[in-house]
């Protein structure tokens, strides 16, 4: 049962989280899209271009990633909310742009749906090895915020949720499916549009002639100019200044970086989303993230029917990476280890091995991909490591 509500799909839906994911963009006031197809995130794109001549909004399929990855960035500034969608090879040829929608502060969401990889490796499988490549694939410093979702519904909220930090942040966004995610059907509900929590665009109220286009005039992020209504700027990805034009000395460079990096580093609490289960007393903390972190839910219950005392923490935003969150527990004096299951052969377990620094050890549980984890091999690493 589902009734249409402006643009918004609502009510109850048996779809896969791509489906999902296009609709989560539309609910939260995406109109621009450019992609080109790549398995398994063509599902969509495909939705895309059936849904945006009803509510108002464009797809486009460009020649290719890069030329998509560009499309978008200049739609973001022609004033509307704009994403691409593709999967590991398709994002490493958009890294370039993703660099300069962080330099050029274009508010912007990249759906990456993960799956096996290097190169072209398994076109139809899931995997989650590019969950570095989110973080650090573009060169340079800069700040990253990436979503995970573990289910069709979370693929539609954390959608609306990276549209929301692309407005609030000024940044390019990170949505981080896998196929698994990507084709698995389940029960979806999309609230009416009333209930769905969406950030408009932050435009200027200064004048043309008052207007600066990086000048920060509340916290550290700067309102954008709306277009076509006299306002005059320059984008660039060189090193700038408040006005936006090159600034090529060490001085601006550090106060420019240092700026994008403390509005995202610096709300690293704020922009903390994880789910918490056992943690009170738990003697073993599982981490995970997106469709691993449904397996090792079995897992964690087949070791608790055996009475190890195991907790669960679900990281549904990887980066910024819950720092301060995860040394407070594993500070606890219950806590003796951690285990880390991931779909590579270990990415962001090296950022949990920072953050612990030795104060328990930690057991990364690897997965080449291509499929999920067996169950019992998460148990065998939580029973190897239990006190």
């Amino acid at each position: 049962m589902h009734s249409a509500e402006g643009s918004v799909l609502t009510g109850t839906h048996f779809i896969d989280g791509d489906v999902a994911c296009a609709e989560g963009a539309i609910a939260a006031g995406c109109r621009f899209a450019a992609g080109y197809p790549i398995t398994p995130s063509t599902e969509v794109v495909e939705r895309l271009a059936t849904r945006f001549p009803l509510v108002g909004g464009m797809f486009v399929q460009m020649e290719d990633e890069l030329a998509s990855s560009i499309a978008i960035i200049g739609a973001a500034w022609g004033g509307v909310k704009a994403m691409t969608v593709s999967s590991g090879p398709g994002i490493s040829l958009m890294q370039e742009h993703i660099g300069l929608a962080v330099m050029t502060e274009t508010p912007t969401v990249w759906v990456n749906v993960q799956r096996g990889g290097p190169s072209t490796g398994l076109p139809t499988l899931p995997g989650q090895a590019d969950m570095m490549q989110a973080r650090w694939g573009s060169h340079g410093d800069y700040p990253a915020i990436a979503l995970c979702p573990n289910s069709p519904q979370e693929a539609f909220d954390l959608t609306v949720s990276a549209f929301n930090l692309a407005e609030e942040y000024r940044t390019a966004v990170m949505l981080m499916l896998d196929e698994a995610v990507g084709h698995m059907l389940e029960k979806v509900v999309i609230p009416p549009a009333a209930q769905i929590a969406v950030a408009p665009r932050r435009f200027t109220k200064k004048s043309p002639e008052e207007f600066k286009l990086y000048e920060c005039e509340d916290g550290l992020v700067p309102d954008m100019p709306p277009s076509g209504q006299g306002y005059y700027f320059h984008v660039t990805g060189l090193t700038h200044d408040e006005r936006g034009y090159p600034a090529m000395t060490a001085e601006a460079q550090d106060r420019l970086m240092s700026r994008l990096m403390a509005k995202v580093e610096g709300d690293a609490d704020k922009l903390m989303n994880v789910e918490r289960k056992n943690l009170d007393d738990a003697e073993v903390l599982v981490v995970s993230y997106g469709i691993t972190s449904r397996v090792a839910e079995r897992a964690i219950q087949l070791a608790q029917k055996e009475g190890i005392k195991v907790g669960h923490l679900r990281l549904l935003t990887v980066w910024p990476f819950p720092e301060r969150l995860i040394s407070e527990l594993v500070d606890r004096e219950h806590i003796k280890a951690v285990v880390m299951p991931e779909l590579n052969l270990g990415q962001v377990v090296l950022e949990l091995e920072r953050v612990v620094a030795g104060r328990a050890p930690v057991r990364c549980v690897p997965h080449a991909g291509g499929a999920v984890h067996e169950p019992s091999v998460i148990l065998e690493a939580i029973r190897e490591v239990r006190p």
